[in-house]
């Protein structure tokens, strides 16, 4: 799953000319649902939107507090484009984002999983499938990219030598014994 999460005074989401859904201060999620994607992203992304902390606290130092921690206001948005790749040519290609029906099911999954983590009432959303106008009073502006896929790193960062061993570099000294110099392997 893919996400990605503003900051906001106010945003609201309107089809047909309509006003839909409306948030006042809190955080308006655009989210994306991959062909690969399973529960476990979807549990690890409800977790992630709830705790990240884009908030300042009561004497105003900044990233202290989480949409949860001050109990404020959710607008959720399904958006399939955020899998669109446009390497090839310059129509986005949209086959990585998960088909509509299946996708509906997952997205109404996400938001009730959201809801028993949190607040249903605080929770808002607009119209899976619908030609949606978004308008957002971004707060700062903060905006943030989530990914499901890139929170899960399973060995530590290699440091010092064994991380350009592994990067297939090697150290070699300059001829004034200064800094050392990263060459790949194959150029030696």
């Amino acid at each position: 799953m893919r996400a990605v999460l503003q900051r906001v005074l106010n945003a609201s989401v309107s089809v047909d000319g309509k006003q839909v859904s409306s948030i006042n201060n809190g955080i308006c999620v655009l989210i994306g649902i991959a062909v690969t994607d399973t529960q476990k992203d979807l549990e690890h992304m409800v977790k992630k939107i709830l705790n990240v902390r884009v908030f300042n606290d009561e004497n105003d130092r900044p990233w202290t507090k989480s949409v949860k921690d001050l109990d404020l206001e959710i607008l959720c948005v399904s958006q399939f484009t955020l899998y669109g790749k446009t390497t090839k040519g310059s129509k986005p290609d949209f086959h990585d984002s998960m088909k509509s029906d299946t996708s509906r099911a997952f997205y109404e999954e996400f938001l009730k999983k959201l809801g028993a983590a949190y607040n249903p009432s605080k929770i808002q959303d607009g119209v899976f499938g619908a030609h949606m106008v978004v308008s957002i009073a971004n707060d700062g502006p903060v905006t943030l990219e989530l990914d499901s896929r890139k929170f899960d790193y399973k060995e530590p960062v290699p440091q010092g030598k064994e991380k350009l061993k592994r990067m297939g570099k090697k150290e070699i000294s300059t001829p004034s014994d200064s800094d050392a110099v990263m060459t790949s392997s194959s150029e030696l």
